[in-house]
């Protein structure tokens, strides 16, 4: 009677203690960052007047580096390019490596150079990439490089120029994530049974067919999983903007994360930021559900 009491009373030993940090890490400062976002409060004196809705119309009808119509500009709009290019672009380069280095006989070393920039820390990452995309149409890696090869090139101001800063910081990004895709892939790529791909071939299947129409079908759960990822890695961007562009040039870089930042710490808006901040977690929410989902449907 007393084990069956014990065994009754011991899941809860472990239940207890998460609901308790679930409660003090996750609901306390979503429901404080909510009531901030209806205030006018800064970081010095963080209730300073209740504006209700104010924040939000500002956000979407007044400030034109969070959302401007009529020139398809501001966050909104460079963090959803940032939704299209980087979770496709990661993908499509992980996969291709994946798949390639499969084929030859120093798979190991290509996938160790591609992972090594997943060691090297976001933000250490951003500094050598501010060398390789430049400010200055003089300056930067890149330019010196494709100068080299072609004396005719024009240098360009990649994190100088407002319509291709956004897509350089992109590129960074792709950079620095395709070596976790890779990984992921090459798994699933390596875990698919032979007698299928076989049997595709033995039906008269070529190598793209079989890879297009039986390769890719039956990895779309792990290739959802790495798009989701990506997804929401791509809403919470700060540090590679931060560092790189700080949201310029005239705000081309500015997304919705690195938002939430600078209108809380630089700006000292903390309710402005909050607002922002739950804007952030609406949108990322349903990707996050549709990614346990898929957890769950993959461990069935």
């Amino acid at each position: 009677m007393a084990k069956s009491r014990r065994s009754r009373w011991l899941p809860w030993l472990f239940v207890g203690p998460s609901i308790l940090l679930l409660l003090i890490y996750f609901v306390y400062p979503t429901l404080f960052t909510i009531y901030y976002s209806f205030t006018s409060g800064t970081v010095v004196n963080p209730a300073q007047e209740w504006v209700g809705l104010g924040n939000y119309i500002r956000l979407f009808f007044e400030d034109p580096f969070f959302l401007d119509l009529a020139s398809l500009d501001g966050a909104i709009i460079n963090t959803a390019v940032w939704l299209i290019v980087f979770p496709f672009g990661t993908v499509i380069f992980g996969l291709l490596v994946a798949v390639l280095a499969d084929k030859v006989g120093y798979e190991a070393w290509i996938k160790s150079i591609i992972f090594v920039p997943m060691v090297v820390s976001a933000t250490a990452a951003s500094v050598i990439f501010r060398f390789v995309f430049n400010r200055d149409p003089n300056l930067g890696a890149l330019n010196a490089v494709i100068s080299g090869v072609f004396p005719d090139y024009q240098p360009v101001a990649w994190l100088g120029n407002p319509d291709i800063a956004n897509l350089a910081v992109i590129a960074s990004g792709i950079w620095i994530w395709t070596g976790l895709s890779m990984v992921v892939l090459s798994a699933a790529y390596k875990a698919l049974p032979k007698d299928v791909l076989e049997a595709a071939t033995v039906d008269g299947a070529n190598a793209w067919q079989a890879f297009w129409r039986v390769s890719i079908p039956m990895m779309s759960r792990t290739i959802l999983f790495i798009l989701m990822t990506m997804v929401i890695n791509a809403l919470k961007m700060v540090d590679l903007v931060l560092v790189m562009t700080q949201g310029g040039p005239q705000g081309s870089t500015r997304v919705i994360g690195f938002t939430v930042f600078w209108e809380m710490f630089n700006n000292q808006k903390l309710g402005y930021g909050s607002a922002v901040a739950v804007i952030l977690f609406i949108l990322i929410t349903p990707f996050i559900i549709i990614q346990v989902r898929n957890v769950r449907a993959e461990v069935r």
